[in-house]
């Protein structure tokens, strides 16, 4: 067993040893599993707003997260400080707002592998700083490597 099929098989079982800790009638498309760093206070601050809009997040904390975007795909041009799993498989890669992640997870994307916005951009979920905003684009990401806007952030 490769390194890849190792870490899946481990994910899959957290996932369902969380979801047996979990309400009984949670919607398992509510759940979702973030690779963070522990001392990351605006992941935190996403897993806060993920949460506060009705989604079961779990976090696991790594030293490092370049093997958790390799594994997911992620090339370096979409990556994050955090990198959000979805129980279907799907990848949500930093700051996205959640009610973007719960249009994705509600519309058919067979070539898709998630929703990215790359860096940190100032006034997105967990980047809040006073009344800045920098605005911003939601990228899909699909299987072949390529991404194309998926929406457009422009004002808080």
């Amino acid at each position: 067993m490769n390194k890849k099929h190792l870490q899946l098989v481990i994910f899959s079982l957290a996932l369902l040893m969380f979801q047996q800790k979990s309400i009984a009638n949670t919607d398992i498309k509510t759940m979702l599993l973030t690779h963070k760093t522990p001392t990351c206070g605006c992941c935190k601050e996403w897993v806060k707003h993920a949460k506060d809009n009705g989604f079961n997040v779990h976090t696991q904390d790594h030293k490092n997260l370049e093997d958790i975007k390799k594994m997911y795909a992620i090339k370096p041009e979409y990556r994050s400080c955090h990198t959000t799993v979805s129980t279907n498989g799907f990848i949500f890669e930093g700051h996205i707002p959640v009610k973007y992640i719960t249009q994705f997870l509600s519309e058919d994307h067979p070539n898709a592998i998630g929703l990215s916005v790359p860096g940190m951009p100032m006034g997105s979920p967990g980047m809040e700083f006073d009344d800045r905003f920098t605005p911003y684009d939601i990228l899909i990401l699909f299987n072949d490597g390529s991404s194309k806007v998926y929406a457009e952030i422009l004002s808080k």
